[in-house]
């Protein structure tokens, strides 16, 4: 039979089960059948190639085996399956195995490493950031992230909380204090907590809450979130008026 080279880098390698599953004996499909199908679609030659692993065959390809193949299952002991370089078939099947990433995945260890100093570094800039804000955009991205009791908190209570927000969410974080919307978004939850506006019917309408106008101002469509629809609406040529009406009247504040 012909060599046939792997397509992976030489090396043992450990596969995990999805979902922290760890059964005494997990088996996987290793063969494709009319019931079970096993497909790798080769885009090359736009055709699906059917998957078979045998223990004595130099691909995990069936078209490119031959009729002696000896069948073998695959199982996952306590949520674990370790596959040695010296088995690049097995390897190379579960490479190609359509439940790659929905029923089992491969440990890399060093990639795992890696992500998690990426997030590390994103948490320590998302607080650098949350410590150099200025007074006005940290009141701001609050309003945003926190809602509507940040009226009723001190100064303190604010860093506190952005800064906890921060390191939990860094990358939330650092989109709402890079989003050119901040300040209408901003806007948008004061006139909420400042009373201008109130919410009504479990928050699916929003209606004037002024001396002298208390009308409906909108109904939330199904599904959106209130204050994004409400920010919305002040950027619009609509909603202009009424946005710097609420400027005015939460600067004086």
């Amino acid at each position: 039979m012909k060599k046939r080279k792997s397509i992976l880098e030489p090396k043992d390698r450990v596969y995990l089960l999805k979902n922290e599953k760890e059964p005494l004996a997990y088996f996987i499909a290793s063969r494709d059948t009319p019931r079970n199908r096993l497909l790798y679609y080769d885009e090359e030659n736009n055709i699906n190639r059917p998957l078979r692993y045998a223990r004595n065959a130099n691909s995990p390809f069936q078209d490119e085996q031959d009729s002696n193949v000896i069948l073998e299952p695959i199982v996952f002991e306590d949520g674990v399956l370790r596959v040695p370089k010296t088995n690049p078939v097995l390897q190379e099947f579960l490479h190609y195995h359509p439940n790659n990433g929905a029923e089992f995945y491969e440990f890399d260890n060093e990639k795992d490493a890696q992500d998690h100093v990426d997030f590390m570094y994103s948490e320590l800039d998302a607080q650098v950031a949350a410590r150099d804000l200025d007074w006005n955009t940290m009141e701001a991205v609050a309003n945003v992230l926190i809602g509507g009791r940040v009226s009723t908190m001190t100064v303190a209570e604010v860093k506190r909380d952005i800064m906890l927000y921060a390191k939990r969410y860094p990358q939330d974080f650092m989109e709402a204090v890079n989003d050119p919307s901040l300040r209408v978004n901003n806007i948008a939850a004061r006139a909420l907590s400042d009373g201008y506006l109130s919410f009504r019917n479990n928050k699916k309408e929003i209606f004037f809450n002024l001396k002298e106008n208390k009308k409906k101002l909108m109904t939330i469509p199904f599904g959106e979130d209130p204050l994004y629809t409400l920010a919305s609406y002040l950027q619009s040529n609509d909603g202009l008026e009424l946005f710097k009406f609420l400027d005015e009247k939460i600067s004086e504040n």
